[in-house]
C-alpha cells in the first residue's frame, strides 16, 4: 500500500492559521518541527502523546468534505500536518509505515470537532465523520518533504529499523 505526501502544514501556536510549507522535520517522539505539539501546546495537548504527535488527512477526503458543506475548504482548514493522495489513511491504524524516511505507527482515526468548526465557521463534524484522518507517532524521524512515498512498513523492517516489538509495540486506540 502506497501513496504520496501532497501537502505539510503546521503552526507553532494552538488555533493560529496553519501554514504550508514544501519540507520539513519529523523528530522523533516529538512530531512535526516547529508545529504546535512539538512544541508542546495545542488545543488537545493533554492527549497521551503518542497521540498527539502528528496528523494526517486525505486529499481527496478535504475534497469530499468542501462539496458536501459547500465550503471553500483547504486541507489546511482541517489543521491536519501532513495530506495525502492515494492511501487508504485508516487502514494504517495499527500499523508501522513510512514517510520518506521517516518511520511512524498509526495510532487512532482522529475525529472531527467542534473546535474545527468553530475556527472554520463550517459545519464539518458529520461530513468529516469517516473523513477525520488519523493521529501518527513519530518513531524514527527525517526530514520530509512534499512528494515523498507514503507507504505501509511491515513489522519486521520496523523491528530492523530499531521499533519497539512485542509488549513494547505501541497499542493503538479505537475512536
Amino acid at each position: 500500500m502506497t501513496g504520496s505526501l501532497s501537502e505539510i502544514w503546521l503552526t507553532p501556536t494552538a488555533a493560529a492559521p496553519m501554514r504550508r510549507v514544501p519540507s520539513a522535520m519529523l523528530l522523533a517522539g516529538v512530531g512535526l518541527e516547529g508545529d504546535r505539539y512539538a512544541l508542546g501546546g495545542g488545543t488537545w495537548a493533554q492527549y497521551p502523546d503518542l497521540e498527539k504527535q502528528l496528523t494526517l488527512i486525505d486529499s481527496g477526503d478535504v475534497a469530499a468534505v468542501a462539496r458536501e458543506t459547500g465550503a471553500d475548504l483547504s486541507p489546511g482548514d482541517t489543521r491536519r500536518n501532513l495530506v495525502t493522495t492515494g492511501l487508504d489513511l485508516a487502514a494504517l491504524v495499527g500499523g508501522w509505515f513510512a514517510v520518506g524516511d521517516a518511520l511512524l505507527f498509526g495510532m487512532k482515526r482522529c475525529p472531527p470537532c467542534t473546535h474545527l468548526e468553530r475556527l472554520t465557521g463550517v459545519k464539518l463534524v458529520k461530513a468529516m465523520v469517516h473523513r477525520g484522518g488519523i493521529n501518527a507517532a513519530v518513531f524514527a524521524g527525517g526530514p520530509i518533504r512534499e512528494g515523498d512515498v507514503v507507504r505501509a512498513v511491515s513489522d519486521e523492517e520496523a523491528a530492523e529499523r530499531g521499533a519497539p516489538a512485542g509488549a513494547d509495540r505501541p497499542v493503538p486506540r479505537a475512536v
